[in-house]
């Protein structure tokens, strides 16, 4: 069975670059990956804070937040 990771972010350039180099870095074999566009998917913001993510763009494995860099705080993604 794979190992679900969720990425999230909010499509600024910071994340884009994420995205590309987690897509390229993380074996297919060994997890299944999702994308979450927070500005186009504002109804998992709460479950992003639940699971830890304090800033985008980010990477839960395993229960764990992955904080790759500042791109933006979730506050500023509440609106």
């Amino acid at each position: 069975m794979k190992t679900p990771a969720i990425f999230y972010h909010a499509g600024c350039p910071v994340c884009v670059e994420a995205e590309h180099q987690i897509a390229d870095a993380l074996d297919p074999a060994r997890y299944e990956v999702e994308l979450v566009h927070l500005g186009e998917q504002p109804a998992r913001i709460a479950a992003a804070e639940a699971a830890g993510v304090k800033s985008v763009p980010a990477l839960v494995i395993n229960g764990e937040a992955f904080h790759i860099n500042f791109g933006a705080p979730m506050s500023a993604l509440k609106g």
